[in-house]
């Protein structure tokens, strides 16, 4: 008998890799440590001209979707 070996070896090592990928990524967070996360940089807020506004045609489509 022929051993056969199997045609697709690049998707069985990425599923591998992912597999073990996972199992790290849980292990990281189980082990996290109890200090909480400290922000990078605070986003001050800025002028409202680019902010939302329901302008005449934003109206018009909002009276057409509704049920």
């Amino acid at each position: 008998m022929q051993d056969k070996q199997p045609e697709n070896l690049k998707r069985r090592g990425f599923l591998l890799a992912a597999g073990v990928g996972g199992a790290g990524a849980v292990a990281a967070v189980a082990l996290g440590g109890d200090k909480p996360a400290t922000p990078v940089a605070v986003v001050e807020p800025e002028d409202k001209k680019g902010a939302y506004s329901e302008t005449r045609h934003i109206s018009n489509y909002y009276r057409t979707a509704r049920v």
